[in-house]
């Protein structure tokens, strides 16, 4: 069994910006899953059901996508430095 151990330096911004990177890891992966698998399905009823401009679906998209950070707590200004 291989095994890994990651060590941070919580007084150091980069390392506790990165520790932060590497506990949303999971959460991340799932915003990314759910925005390429579920996201098409949604939006092409809305397109069809309200007629969205190519501006209109690109809002909407975005709002999906910023939705479901939220959803999983991830706040992309606390992993960016």
């Amino acid at each position: 069994m291989a095994k890994a151990i990651l060590e941070y330096d919580l007084t150091d911004p980069d390392d506790r910006v990165d520790h932060l990177k590497a506990i949303k890891a999971n959460d991340m992966a799932l915003v990314i899953w759910d925005f390429v698998y579920n996201s098409k399905k949604g939006m092409e009823f809305q397109i069809q059901e309200y007629n969205y401009d190519a501006c209109q679906v690109l809002d909407k998209m975005l709002e999906i996508f910023r939705d479901s950070l939220d959803e999983h707590g991830i706040i992309i200004d606390d992993l960016m430095v």
